[in-house]
């Protein structure tokens, strides 16, 4: 995890309060060969990714937008605190 990532909180809706500060997109890889791999394993590689970006935008709260599509997702990023 990178710097200040592990203070990033992730929600499920949209918090109330906060200013949207962007949007995020992350991938891994979902499959190897022929095959797939766990997709809570994948969903939570995806949530770190996106906590990572976070500090960056000066957002502390990610949100994912869509569930893991091919092993991508997007995320708003959003300053709570």
């Amino acid at each position: 995890m990178a710097p200040g990532a592990k203070e990033v909180t992730v929600v499920n809706g949209q918090p109330a309060g906060c200013e949207k500060r962007g949007e995020v997109e992350v991938s891994v890889k979902d499959s190897v060969a022929f095959y797939d791999r766990n997709p809570l394993r994948v969903q939570e590689e995806l949530e770190t990714l996106a906590r990572n970006e976070a500090p960056g935008m000066g957002a502390d709260t990610v949100q994912p937008l869509a569930p893991p599509h091919d092993g991508g997702q997007r995320f708003a990023a959003w300053k709570c605190k």
